[in-house]
């Protein structure tokens, strides 16, 4: 019934069955909890306890013959996943053998087709400290030739290095178990770059992370350091909004304009606090006042420090980022503008800087000069400016905020870009996409969101990792493509393949946070697996293993202190039914 309810879509609820099981179908983009140690990708059932609230004992038992909804059993506040005995466990995967085998005629199950995998979460109170026990069936075209069972055993977390296992000795293991005389290896491991490269001051704690999995054929033994020849990916996730992020000061810029864009949704604006120095009015005063005296030719930008000034208005406090936005000294009067009145602190107070602005254009007291395709409203008075009259322009409702979002974005838009072709060389060909004027100020802003996280992307793995442009590139080209058919996800994993010479400098002295072999026999659907891993995380959430710290009272980087892992076994049987 699960199955067929699942088709369509992965159903929001858990099923009950019987009276202590706890049944859902994960998938899709749910993260599933079996994901740490097995690989399946695709939808499968997690069986669990149920959580059983005081009325439980009072459901009509005529309802618990069958799967029903669990969602009337829970407590209000779920105390998190809870586990099934052994026992119980190891029943309920020989059900699930029992229905898939189309040898058993005496169910009569008229409907034989594939169930997707089954895990059940156990309590560890046997011997092995069993924490999962799985069913996944084996099929040729659309019949069943069998199921392998897997068995998961969690220890830790311990500090000890004597519980670690001899690699030998776990091929030794394998051999005997499948009866198989030769065996291949294969390693994994992930490292947290941004721990390891000593940067802990610089990213603040969130769901930012950069690591990099590398896995390679051949494993000589446990906790060994990958070879220069393994393959490997990067793999970044990356929130904006670090007040120690090098771009910070234009992602202040950013929530600017996204208050302004608010404002012409709701009608309601949040406006800066006032500035402690100069006020936005005061700073559009001087602006006009130095163009005024300029109209002999040099009214483009001003002198030499009035562009110096810009530049560091619009670039990071970091050194390498500064240099990158320093190189921009081509910004208009709408852009120069814009960082005079980005600080404006009232509504009455955008209506003063836009007053001025309009009466000096009106009296040909200044003669700026725009963008060739600038297509602000402000813009279009320059324009008309030119030849003498510009039409009448009342400063009212959320007009003066429309102007000022229209010359920010522009002025954002050529920001981002600019970085993207110089640092990375990035391919026009998606640009359009991200600075298009052809679909309203809303999805104008939405798409500066994605250019700016794009930025947070690129220039962590400028400044933090020193990547070059050759791999800047691809890794550009691979969020552009995903921004392009996706909304802004800040917590969205994007992956570059890349060498581990690139990144060895990161984690050769350091401890990985994941270390596996996977040791298999056979081909087919007959290959069988033994994997050993040690983590730094626990690899389930239920149990009463403390998984909270990863550390001993241990620093990042530099630390005389052992580290903490969890170890875990997976071992795989087979029973055939053919």
């Amino acid at each position: 019934r699960i199955r067929e309810e699942g088709k369509d879509s992965i159903p929001e609820h858990p099923y009950l069955y019987e009276t202590d099981v706890e049944i859902s179908l994960v998938g899709g983009s749910c993260k599933s909890p079996i994901e740490r140690f097995w690989n399946g990708g695709r939808a499968v059932y997690i069986l669990q306890k149920a959580a059983h609230n005081e009325e439980s004992d009072s459901v009509d038992e005529s309802r618990t013959d069958d799967a029903v909804y669990a969602t009337e059993l829970l407590p209000k506040e779920s105390p998190g996943p809870l586990s099934l005995s052994v026992g119980r466990a190891k029943q309920l995967i020989s059900l699930y053998t029992m229905v898939q085998n189309p040898n058993m005629t005496s169910l009569a199950i008229s409907d034989l087709a594939v169930l997707p995998p089954l895990w059940v979460r156990c309590d560890g109170s046997d011997p092995q400290h069993t924490c999962w026990i799985g069913a996944e069936p084996l099929k040729a075209g659309n019949k069943v030739t069998g199921v392998n069972i897997y068995m998961v055993s969690c220890d830790g977390p311990t500090a000890d290095k004597t519980r670690l296992a001899n690699l030998e000795e776990l091929k030794k293991e394998h051999k005997i178990r499948h009866h198989s005389s030769v065996v291949t290896t294969k390693g994994f491991a992930r490292y947290e770059l941004i721990t390891a490269a000593a940067i802990e001051d610089t990213i603040a704690e969130s769901e930012s992370n950069i690591y990099v999995d590398i896995t390679w054929n051949g494993v000589d033994k446990i906790l060994e350091t990958p070879p220069l020849v393994s393959a490997a990916t990067l793999n970044i996730a990356l929130e904006s909004g670090d007040p120690r992020s090098p771009v910070f000061q234009l992602y202040r810029e950013l929530q600017f304009l996204l208050a302004l864009a608010e404002g012409l949704k709701t009608g309601v604006t949040e406006w800066p606090e006032p500035s402690e120095s100069e006020s936005a009015l005061k700073l559009v005063q001087e602006f006009l006042t130095d163009l005024k005296k300029k109209l002999d030719g040099d009214c483009v930008s001003g002198n030499k420090s009035e562009r110096e000034k810009i530049k560091c208005d619009t670039s990071a406090v970091d050194s390498c980022i500064k240099s990158i936005f320093g190189e921009r000294g081509d910004l208009d009067f709408t852009e120069q503008l814009w960082c005079k009145m980005k600080g404006v602190s009232s509504y009455q107070e955008l209506i003063d800087c836009f007053t001025l602005v309009i009466k000096s254009l009106e009296l040909g007291e200044i003669q700026p000069w725009i963008h060739q395709g600038s297509s602000s409203f402000l813009s279009q008075l320059i324009q008309q400016s030119y030849r003498g009259k510009i039409e009448d322009v009342a400063l009212s409702g959320i007009t003066p905020i429309q102007m000022l979002l229209e010359i920010g974005l522009e002025k954002m838009k050529k920001d981002y870009v600019s970085f993207l072709i110089g640092k990375s060389r990035s391919s026009l060909l998606l640009q359009d996409y991200f600075i298009s004027t052809s679909v309203d100020l809303q999805e104008q802003v939405r798409r500066v969101q994605k250019l700016h996280h794009m930025l947070e992307i690129i220039v962590s793995c400028t400044g933090l990792l020193q990547f070059r442009h050759e791999n800047l590139f691809p890794l550009t080209q691979i969020c552009m493509q995903y921004y392009k058919e996706n909304p802004l996800n800040e917590k969205q994993v994007f992956q570059l393949p890349i060498r581990p010479a690139l990144v060895k400098k990161f984690y050769q002295n350091d401890n990985p946070e994941i270390w596996k072999v996977e040791i298999s026999s056979g081909h087919g659907q007959k290959e069988v697996k033994t994997t050993w891993q040690v983590s730094t995380n626990a690899p389930v959430e239920h149990g009463t293993a403390n998984n909270s710290g990863l550390f001993s009272d241990s620093t990042v980087n530099g630390s005389s202190e052992e580290r903490l892992y969890f170890i875990t076994t997976t071992q795989c049987s087979q029973v055939q039914f053919t």
